[in-house]
């Protein structure tokens, strides 16, 4: 069952899960009718020239490697370009509750894509969230540090999971 505003504000309430930093209330609340907007930081990850145009085997190079991070408050991306960025806000969840990320439509109708599959955060998630971001469009899409270009929708589950990702995730528990 997918969380309403109520359901969202109610769970921030009770500490059933976290999100920090979060606006709540008035005109610039994160909190939408069935969501939650994510925001970009200033940290952002682009492959490394040394990457750019080669063959890659995916079995020997992972992105720690063929990537190198860049502090900035705002980063220009090509026409299909990719880079990664990370949320200021971060998620903390219980093992019954989980997240689904997603684009916001503004921005999807101008090309741009927040994750490429990645869009679970895992119950028992406590961490920022990384976006694949793809630019689709013809042009070239500045991206500035505190644009709301994700939104999260919660999801409680049925009965909690076995394996909350705080004790058993692999890459994303140090985010």
């Amino acid at each position: 069952m997918a969380l309403s505003d109520r359901d969202i504000k109610n769970a921030l309430r009770r500490g059933i899960m976290k999100i920090e930093p979060l606006v709540v209330a008035g005109e610039n609340s994160q909190i939408g009718s069935a969501s939650v907007d994510l925001t970009l930081s200033n940290e952002w990850w682009f492959f490394k020239r040394e990457y750019l145009g080669k063959q890659v085997d995916l079995s020997k190079v992972g992105f720690e490697k063929a990537m190198e991070k860049t502090i900035a408050e705002s980063v220009v991306l090509p026409p299909g370009g990719m880079c990664l960025g990370k949320t200021v806000e971060k998620i903390t969840l219980p093992s019954n509750i989980m997240g689904k990320l997603e684009g916001r439509s503004r921005y999807a109708r101008m090309g741009l894509s927040v994750h490429i599959t990645s869009a679970v955060v895992q119950p028992g998630s406590d961490n920022h969230q990384v976006l694949e971001i793809v630019n689709f469009a013809p042009f070239s899409i500045v991206l500035h540090k505190g644009m709301r270009i994700s939104q999260v929708i919660f999801h409680r589950m049925e009965s909690e999971s076995s394996k909350p990702y705080a004790k058993f995730g692999k890459i994303a528990r140090k985010q």
